[in-house]
């Protein structure tokens, strides 16, 4: 699109005359100039460029110079809205059409780009892939399609709106057009993927650096979440945050919570009515001291610079996401934080949404490698910032000194022999299989598949009795990030890498957390806190009740439904929420699902005195 004639019209067609006259700006930032370049020579371009850097600059300038007509497909209407209105104030006509706004709007915005008196318009997926709008678009001078947040289109990123994935098509139906891809995080296999599928095979490819040093990143177990958000948010009162909640109705809780305790906070997500959703986001773009609780999509691509902490009160689905959202605090550079809460609950709770999702299954796969990525990152012994960006191929072995791990480095206990247990499981029964069957032969397990592979009769079998399900869980989380295990193959095979096998040969030590090895407090058992007297007789005599109306109404034993021991353990710890439920002796997945609303409203019922 060419600027608006009328008020400069001496215009040359430089870059950096339309940075400066038109946008203002009397540089490039770093990493943008070579994307604009490319995209001004008429190659594609697939640009990874992380929050804050400037990724529309990087279509919008090539837009202006190119002439004819530019279509940028993005995924939300705040984004579009915020864009267009900053183009706008620039002096330059650009155009939307979604379907948040009146049909009116979208129809003159519509006939201002047949007319040619539009080249920039923005465009919701879902109008962008009708036939009758291809078919519209088709009989145009369609110079050049951008497709922003384009992570969202491939198959190991998607978990936004099927319509994305339709956004492949865009090569074919429109050979001509150059094609634009941006986003701010993407791996190495999701980099490849979305070059396979919007590209064809062939797009430059610029990945720009990832650190955001500028922000301080940690991680806190989940305890008391309501509680602990309260605290940090009266912290830091007067300062602009964002709490992201995984439901609706989570955020919905949260705001309230806050609001009661004073602070301005409000709830954001998309089943809110388009008016109210349109009146919180102005809110957010002028209040300072606001304080939103939404729903992941809450923020991106929004120009906000000032937003002070991210705050994450349940766990994201991978370590991109958990990415994408931190890196909307401290846009202007200065100090921010990043604080996600990691619990055992949210674990499995997004395993279950996985099973559940209705994927392919090589997708599901990937995604729960994904998860457990993030998991061991949650359980790193070792600066976070450097696992982050390994992650996403920046190797950097000099600690951050911003993070909770450089910081208030865990308490540590030597699990040499634990570790040596599992390299030796994993060596001998090939390096073929995933966590779930060495932890079955390390805790001794008869189950079919140990017995019929003959596992039951490794010198390995049952050495790891002494530590729970859970705890292996965790120390393998560790082994990964200390890179002394590697997963390998479609199906998430672990394999020893060379510090492994360092650490087989006795020649390496291995430490985990003290939490991990269940070191981390000497606790008395629950049988003796009862003959001490420690525990509420009354609570445990109606928690005995409650397990034989329901062992009566299914026709088994009391002891099907919880040992005494757990009833001791709930009466003493009085478990609040599931997230506390699911530490109580003896309480697994299956326990939590059947009985944990049962039993959590036994005890508040009994804590609040009815």
């Amino acid at each position: 699109m060419q600027p608006d004639t009328t008020t400069r019209s001496d215009l040359v067609q430089d870059k950096h005359e339309v940075l400066s006259h038109v946008f203002g700006f009397d540089q490039f930032k770093p990493g943008q100039e070579p994307v604009i370049d490319t995209l001004l020579s008429g190659e594609d371009v697939l640009a990874v460029m992380p929050t804050g850097a400037g990724k529309s600059l990087c279509f919008q300038l090539p837009a202006l110079m190119r002439g004819g007509l530019t279509v940028v497909v993005s995924p939300l209407i705040a984004l579009m809205e915020n864009q267009v209105a900053l183009l706008e104030s620039f002096g330059v006509r650009a155009g939307m059409i979604h379907s948040g706004r009146p049909r009116a709007d979208n129809v003159a915005d519509w006939r201002a780009v047949a007319a040619g008196e539009v080249n920039l318009v923005y465009m919701s997926p879902e109008r962008m892939v009708t036939p009758r709008m291809i078919e519209a678009l088709q009989a145009l001078p369609l110079s050049m399609i951008v497709i922003d947040e384009a992570h969202c289109i491939s198959q190991w990123g998607h978990d936004f709106r099927k319509e994305y994935i339709r956004l492949a098509e865009l090569k074919s139906l429109f050979p001509s057009a150059q094609v634009a891809a941006f986003t701010a995080t993407a791996d190495d296999a999701t980099r490849q993927d979305m070059v396979s599928r919007i590209f064809h095979g062939a797009a430059k490819v610029f990945v720009q650096g990832f650190d955001r040093p500028n922000i301080a990143i940690k991680v806190e177990e989940k305890k008391q979440a309501e509680k602990r958000l309260a605290t940090l948010v009266r912290a830091r009162t007067g300062q602009q945050g964002i709490v992201y909640c995984l439901s609706r109705k989570g955020t919905e809780a949260a705001a309230d919570m806050l609001a009661r305790e004073g602070h301005n906070a409000i709830a954001y997500h998309a089943g809110m009515a388009d008016e109210e959703r349109t009146v919180r986001l102005n809110r957010f773009l002028t209040e300072d001291d606001l304080v939103v609780c939404a729903t992941i999509a809450f923020g991106m691509g929004i120009d906000k610079p000032d937003i002070r902490y991210v705050i994450h009160m349940n766990l994201p689905a991978s370590l991109e996401t958990y990415y994408q959202e931190i890196g909307r605090a401290g846009r202007d550079g200065n100090p921010a934080e990043a604080i996600l809460f990691y619990g055992y609950n949210d674990l499995r709770l997004r395993r279950t949404m996985i099973d559940e999702s209705g994927a392919p299954e090589d997708v599901k796969r990937v995604e729960r490698r994904r998860l457990d990525t993030l998991a061991t990152y949650c359980e790193a012994v070792t600066c976070r910032r450097n696992m982050l960006l390994s992650y996403f191929g920046e190797l950097q072995d000099v600690p951050c000194g911003n993070c909770d791990i450089c910081d208030v480095p865990p308490l540590m206990a030597d699990g040499t022999a634990a570790a040596r247990a599992a390299l030796e499981a994993i060596i001998a029964t090939g390096e073929v299989y995933g966590q779930s069957h060495i932890i079955n032969i390390l805790r001794g397990s008869q189950s079919e598949k140990v017995c019929t592979a003959g596992h039951d009769k490794l010198s390995s079998h049952g050495q790891g009795r002494q530590y729970t399900d859970k705890q292996w869980r965790r120390m393998f989380r560790q082994m990964l990030a200390q890179n002394i295990l590697a997963p390998a193959g479609e199906f998430g095979s672990l394999v020893l890498t060379a510090r492994g096998q360092q650490v087989l040969a006795g020649a390496a030590a291995v430490s985990f957390r003290q939490d991990a090895l269940g070191q981390d407090k000497k606790e008395k058992s629950p049988a003796k806190k009862l003959a001490e007297g420690q525990v509420d007789a009354k609570l445990l005599t109606l928690l005995k009740q409650k397990r034989l109306d329901l062992a009566r109404e299914k026709q088994c034993p009391a002891y099907v439904i919880f040992s005494d021991r757990t009833l001791i353990d709930m009466a003493d710890k009085k478990p609040s929420d599931i997230e506390a439920f699911s530490q109580l002796f003896g309480v697994g997945d299956k326990k939590i699902e059947a009985y944990a609303e049962t039993f959590l409203s036994v005890i508040t019922e009994h804590q609040a005195g009815t």
